[in-house]
């Protein structure tokens, strides 16, 4: 069923169903279960937009895990800012441990190609990045997805942690910007 929202002065379409993404979510966390058995990764989920995403991740989870967030922005509005801003900061100590990045979305790839020297500067065993959606054709900093939920269009998305200004993160389902909008 098609429905759609109006965030702000923007018409959006449904585009992924709250069932589509619990499944592929639950994919995902099944093959981050196998991966890391036995062992005890940290899950540094990059805010806003990540949270209900890293919350469902975590549900599926059945190895030992811990979480913690960061907050990272790059766009205002519909477009990228250009430039990376650390609002807050990490507080654990990487060396040795196996970290997974959790992303709502790559897009272009900045936000990652600015952040991940700064983890890897610290010396984890390991770096994985799990991304709910990517848009190959928006990347301008190619970057390796370990964990990937949906391939996208380079169509600006809504709902389910992402937002329009602010708005939209609350809806279970991801919006599409409408033709012609």
């Amino acid at each position: 069923m098609m429905s759609s929202i109006t965030l702000h002065d923007k018409n959006f379409d449904t585009y992924l169903s709250e069932g589509e993404i619990q499944k592929k979510v639950k994919e995902i966390a099944e093959q981050l279960n196998r991966d890391y058995k036995g062992k005890r990764p940290l899950f540094i989920a990059i805010l806003n937009g990540s949270f209900m995403f890293a919350a469902d991740l975590f549900k599926y989870l059945t190895i030992e895990a811990e979480i913690s967030f960061i907050k990272l922005a790059s766009y205002k509005g519909m477009k990228s800012s250009g430039s990376v801003i650390t609002a807050i900061g990490l507080e654990i100590d990487l060396y040795g441990r196996e970290v997974v990045i959790v992303e709502d979305i790559v897009d272009t790839g900045k936000t990652l190609h600015q952040f991940l020297p700064k983890l890897d500067h610290q010396q984890p065993k390991s770096l994985k990045i799990a991304a709910l959606l990517h848009k190959p054709e928006a990347i301008q900093y190619p970057l390796q997805i370990d964990y990937l939920g949906f391939r996208i269009p380079n169509k600006f998305v809504v709902g389910y942690g992402l937002d329009y200004d602010g708005l939209g993160r609350n809806y279970k389902e991801i919006y599409q910007l409408a033709t012609g909008a």
